[in-house]
């Protein structure tokens, strides 16, 4: 289909415009009983499909990946065991790249030469704790494979307050875009970072903690209950979602930040 599309476009039978709508309704590419690749999300949406690893085999992992390799460049695996990570890359055929990504337990397959297009999307993420780390490498890896550029900062919890102002002020400094804040217990971290900074806040509780409010419950209500604006709160773990939402936040700022420069650029010239 998307050949079709681009034939069309080259023939001048359809517009751009028209073009683009019809690749947006690109859509999904059934794997026998397996699963429904979603294959045209990223001409979509701006937001590339993520294989969850788990409940699948690596052999199954292994045809999804090349599915996706296939069709759309790339294959981005979340949520993959020790095991799946250790043995998927053997499994994997044809000129690709893997990284695998331990912290993050994250997989990312591309075809030898894709390359992902910088948008211009400026991300900070922080995390609390070195418990919360993986969370946040999580949030990452999705911010990077979406064009984002991404400022980290860990091991900054409020515990020890003094360690996150001078992170936080150069995230601010750089101008980001949105910021993603991990944090397990309590989860008072995202309210602390709200009340100061000039940008939305991805909040996302993590299941560190223990005892009464522990596996994340402290921290998902802690956040939703914040009296500091500006937040919003993804589920516990949610590394992928906090990752794809803050980008599609960048992104589109990225985009229209674009626009202004090229705009004023051209007034510009007109005026000089």
């Amino acid at each position: 289909m998307m050949r079709e599309v681009l034939e069309k476009v080259a023939r001048r039978e359809i517009s751009i415009d028209e073009a683009e709508k019809l690749l947006r309704m690109f859509a999904l590419e059934e794997i026998s009983n397996i699963a429904k690749l979603d294959v045209g999300r990223e001409v979509r949406k701006g937001i590339p499909e993520i294989i969850l690893a788990e409940g699948k085999t690596l052999e199954e992992l292994s045809e999804l990946a090349a599915k996706m390799v296939s069709e759309a460049g790339r294959a981005i695996i979340s949520r993959a065991s020790e095991n799946c990570m250790g043995n998927l890359p053997n499994l994997l055929q044809g000129d690709v790249d893997v990284q695998v990504h331990h912290k993050a337990r994250m997989i990312v397959v591309k075809k030898r030469g894709f390359k992902v297009d910088e948008t211009g999307g400026k991300i900070g993420i922080l995390a609390a704790g070195t418990a919360d780390i993986p969370v946040a490498e999580e949030a990452r890896i999705v911010a990077e494979e979406m064009g984002c550029r991404v400022l980290t900062a860990y091991d900054v919890g409020v515990a020890g307050i003094h360690r996150l102002l001078k992170y936080l002020r150069n995230m601010i400094n750089e101008d980001v875009d949105v910021v993603i804040v991990v944090a397990g217990r309590e989860g008072a971290l995202p309210s602390v970072v709200a009340g100061v900074a000039d940008v939305p806040i991805i909040a996302v509780p993590t299941s560190s903690g223990y005892g009464f409010g522990g596996g994340g419950l402290s921290a998902l209500m802690a956040m939703l209950q914040s009296c500091s604006l500006g937040m919003a709160v993804v589920n516990i773990d949610g590394g992928v979602p906090a990752g794809a939402i803050a980008s599609v936040i960048a992104n589109r700022v990225a985009k229209y930040r674009e626009k202004l420069f090229k705009a004023l650029k051209t007034h510009y010239h007109v005026n000089k």
